[in-house]
């Protein structure tokens, strides 16, 4: 298995990065089956410690798949020590933290930002705040950003993710604005939108600002390209697949490298189609997770119809051998 300590940079130092390259996972967040749904934390550790073990290069925390509109801040608080100890337990001390937030206001994120720090972090992934999407004009985005970057103890990287912003859309423009603040590193592009990443390159130096992708089916089109990595929920099942897909490339092993991209987007398909519930379902299915702690935060529906429960199974297991061959 590659070593997540062995970051491939074709010549440079992994601290040439603005943000650290490679595969960051995601973190999916356990709650116990019972009428508060607080957090599983036997669970929740379990899976920290699956995502460390199997050497994925950083983990993203109150995410999209981490249900982060649903956490308190004494909640993200918590999971961000848990995982930080983890880590330092498991040989670790130095993993990357990226912090996810939901703030209605520019207060409300930077003070997110604070807490994050204060916990362990070592970086704020920031969405757009769209309650008032009507009013969010390119230039009040830019601002927002400029802004929270100014007062945040920690690096903001931009969470580009217009279907759960109300349409909001971090264009080339914006980027090349928001890319030259020292304190913003980068943006993960889960609008899909390559020609970014392409554009990104073509502005800024790595140390400057990065690109990552949003999901891992086009990780090798974006390395191609001047992306530096990807933060992929199917990392969550395939940690050692993701990071050996990342490896091969860098590697210069671009043959092999696509092969696998061409195979891993066939169980992406199956992580996306399934939403945050069936992604939960089937990791916790494969994993042997507790079935009860993989329902999402209500009222977010339960994953429970048979025949999405096969099909999504059955969509994901292609990986399964390449998986346990690493």
């Amino acid at each position: 298995m590659p070593s997540a300590e062995t970051l491939p940079t074709n010549g440079s130092s992994a601290q040439n990065y603005a943000f650290p390259p490679g595969i960051h996972v995601p973190s999916l967040t356990w709650f116990k089956n019972d009428t508060t749904q607080e957090i599983d934390w036997t669970v929740q550790q379990q899976h920290f410690e699956f995502l460390i073990s199997n050497g994925v290069h950083g983990v993203v925390l109150a995410g999209t798949n981490g249900e982060a509109a649903t956490l308190s801040s004494a909640e993200k608080t918590q999971l961000v020590q848990t995982l930080r100890k983890t880590a330092q337990r498991l040989g670790r001390p130095d993993l990357p933290i990226t912090t996810g937030g939901v703030a209605g206001c520019t207060r409300d994120a930077i003070q997110q930002t604070i807490e994050a720090k204060e916990a362990g972090a070592t970086a704020y992934l920031a969405l757009i705040p769209s309650y008032f999407h009507f009013a969010m004009s390119q230039d009040a985005i830019i601002a927002f950003f400029q802004e929270l970057a100014d007062a945040s103890p920690l690096p903001i990287l931009i969470y580009n993710f217009p279907t759960v912003v109300s349409g909001l859309d971090v264009n080339s423009e914006m980027l090349d604005i928001l890319g030259a603040h020292k304190n913003i590193v980068g943006v993960k592009l889960t609008c899909g939108g390559i020609a970014k990443v392409a554009r990104i390159a073509a502005r800024f130096d790595k140390s400057e600002f990065v690109a990552v992708a949003g999901q891992s089916d086009w990780l090798i089109p974006g390395l191609t390209v001047g992306g530096v990595g990807s933060i992929t929920g199917v990392a969550n099942l395939y940690p050692k697949t993701c990071v050996q897909m990342y490896e091969l490339y860098q590697q210069g092993k671009h043959a092999e490298a696509a092969a696998l991209q061409i195979k891993l987007s066939v169980t992406e398909w199956g992580f996306g189609k399934g939403g945050i519930n069936g992604t939960k379902y089937v990791v916790a299915h494969k994993l042997g997770y507790p079935l009860s702690s993989a329902d999402p935060r209500k009222p977010f529906p339960r994953y429970t119809d048979p025949e999405k429960q096969k099909w999504i199974v059955n969509q994901v297991s292609g990986l399964d051998k390449i998986e346990a061959s690493l």
